[in-house]
């Protein structure tokens, strides 16, 4: 079938609905798997934005004023492709690649293609970051683009989408629409309301939402839905489509057990479907945009801190922000309402306009930050780096979606004190250690953590700053560099029977046992491993060879952490000195900062307890 409808009618978007159904069900089962009938049921809503409503140039994938589309149901991966063929961005050709190796198009959008801004298919999460990017339109490029965000009504159930609704409606994102695939079918059966379309459009009202209901499969109300979508000014959208999995294939159609799979008969499918068709659509470009100015510094105003001085480093991270915002007009901050603790404050009272308030919905915090980046701004985000562990999903994620993100978590470790263990992020270092290309990063005094958030800001991937609630004194003069994958070397002899190395908190400790062993005769190195990953693997090889046993020391649980750094120095078939660890093992409660270090073995008598038993056990004490 070749294209000879008219494409300005209701009849072309209809057919066009059928080719993006034919090529999901060709795509899928050419490949032999995915999800066919999920995108068979969202094909008349995609055919009708795409040929009606979308604004987007295709040629110029980072045309300031283009739309931005979010397939937030993932899994309905060849329906986003079919529409990328029928607009002409891909051939059959590629198209027919699905999920093979080495394909762009894989089982669920990922920026390796340039239309897709995020990856997507860990449900939940393409309308919170659909808010970041809206709202990047809004208070920030100041551009007229639209963000469109396809969910599915199972995903409804997530938290994290209401967190979004919250939000959205909070910051009247009139250049938001979201529209769900009310297909009333999941994964292994009826989602929670089906198709009680009032039920989702209740709850969406309740926080600020314009709602329209809609048969997904009648073209005319699709359109109208859309067309009443952009006279919304002040209030973001939700259009609820009533629609059928599996559409116009009688095999699988509304039945159960057909999720993610390909459609039992291809041949009998298509046919059904009216045959194969090559429809194209000349999707309508954005008017003409001005990419916004954004300044680069090079972070020469960074504060300047006194050694010996008592300075928290979680301060020295707001002042840094500050500083390094003062330099990188692309450069903001978010804060999920703990600004006052975190010290992004001080961000926030210079440059109000940069600042954005996420309360406490660390899902949506992240996913903000995710959709500022999507439109070329460097953010920086804080909170508690206990309540980090909330938004790991978005952090893997945005991992995934080649995201540039900068996280700082504040009153971490035992270290914090009387609050007690709901308080203590303990395992922080391990979740970020573990996201594909991070950058982790653990200072342990004012000047180091300025050097470490300036360098943040040009770093690729998911970087991680680990800050403390307590003072420290102040190590480093101003002037010290502190290149990422470095650490600093601060006590060394010929005689050093062991090296301890650690970081933030712990780095202090270890200096106060040093010299106490000193005054007894027994010499140690010490290392300063504020880079966690990447790690200084040169000097702690060098450290082994010279003193032929690494004590690692860490205010963190002993799994992931400093101590498994470390250990991955030595994980390329060389010679492995001995490691010894101290770290908590035990479960923290309410006491003193200087109490909680002694009992979970972690303060300066413990790191020396440690040295000695060593030096006894090898004679050289």
């Amino acid at each position: 079938m070749t294209a000879t409808i008219d494409t300005t009618t209701d009849q072309f978007l209809g057919e066009l609905g059928q080719q993006l159904r034919v090529d999901s069900v060709r795509a899928t089962s050419g490949a032999h798997s995915g999800h066919a009938t999920s995108s068979m049921s969202a094909a008349d809503l995609m055919a009708v934005l795409l040929g009606r409503h979308l604004r987007y140039d295709f040629d110029w994938p980072d045309h300031p004023g283009n739309d931005h589309l979010i397939f937030s149901k993932g899994h309905a991966s060849p329906l986003l492709y079919a529409m990328y063929k029928a607009a002409g961005a891909i051939g059959d050709e590629e198209l027919m690649t699905f999920r093979t190796l080495g394909s762009r198009l894989e089982g669920h959008p990922t920026p390796r293609l340039p239309w897709v801004d995020v990856a997507t298919g860990s449900l939940g999460q393409g309308l919170p970051i659909g808010v970041g990017v809206a709202l990047a339109g809004r208070r920030l490029d100041k551009q007229p683009y639209r963000v469109w965000v396809l969910c599915g009504d199972s995903e409804m159930a997530e938290g994290s989408v209401w967190e979004a609704f919250e939000h959205a409606g909070h910051e009247r994102l009139g250049n938001l629409t979201l529209i769900v695939d009310v297909n009333r079918l999941g994964q292994r059966g009826p989602t929670r309301h089906e198709w009680d379309l009032d039920a989702y459009a209740r709850r969406a009202a309740a926080f600020g939402w314009h709602t329209v209901e809609v048969d997904g499969h009648d073209i005319a109300e699709i359109r109208g839905a859309y067309d009443e979508a952009l006279a919304e000014s002040d209030r973001p959208t939700v259009i609820l489509a009533r629609t059928r999995k599996g559409r116009g294939v009688r095999a699988v159609e509304d039945r159960e057990g057909m999720h993610g799979k390909p459609v039992p008969d291809e041949e009998e499918a298509v046919a059904e479907l009216g045959g194969v068709r090559d429809l194209r659509v000349e999707v309508e470009r954005p008017a003409a945009a001005t990419a916004p100015r954004r300044a680069q510094g090079v972070h020469a105003d960074l504060p300047r801190y006194t050694v010996g001085d008592d300075v928290a480093t979680r301060n020295a991270y707001g002042e840094a922000l500050a500083a390094v915002g003062a330099d990188r007009e692309d450069v903001v901050a978010l804060d999920g309402e703990v600004a006052d603790s975190t010290r992004s404050q001080f961000f926030a009272d210079r440059f109000p306009d940069r600042f954005f308030e996420c309360y406490i919905a660390e899902q949506e915090l992240v996913a903000t930050a995710v959709g500022f980046q999507v439109r070329g701004w460097t953010p920086y985000v804080s909170t508690f780096a206990a309540f980090l562990t909330r938004a790991h999903d978005f952090v893997r994620m945005a991992s995934v979606s080649r995201a540039r993100l900068s996280l700082a978590g504040s009153h971490a470790g035992v270290a914090i004190g009387e609050d007690g263990p709901s308080q203590m992020a303990l395992e922080d270092l391990a979740m970020f250690r573990s996201v594909h290309g991070s950058t982790v990063l653990y200072p342990c005094d004012g000047n180091q953590t300025a050097k470490l958030v300036a360098a943040m800001a040009d770093l690729d991937g998911i970087s991680y700053l680990r800050t403390s609630r307590g003072k420290s004194p102040v190590l480093y003069g101003p002037d010290e560099d502190f290149p990422v994958g470095g650490s600093k070397v601060l006590r060394s002899s010929p005689d050093d029977v062991l090296t301890v190395i650690g970081a933030g908190v712990t780095l202090h400790e270890a200096l106060k046992a040093a010299d106490s062993l000193a005054d007894e005769g027994i010499r140690v190195r010490v290392i300063d491993l504020y880079s966690l990953k990447p790690v200084d693997a040169a000097t702690l090889r060098r450290a082994a060879e010279d003193t032929g046993c690494l004590l690692t020391v860490e205010d963190h649980h002993p799994e992931g952490g400093l101590g498994d750094a470390v250990a991955g120095a030595f994980s390329d078939g060389g010679p492995v000195p001995r490691l010894l660890r101290l770290a908590v093992t035990v479960m923290p409660g309410s006491a003193t900062e200087a109490e909680q270090l002694g009992a979970a073995g972690i303060d300066a008598a413990s790191i020396a307890a440690a040295v000695r038993r060593h030096a006894a056990g090898h004679g050289t004490v």
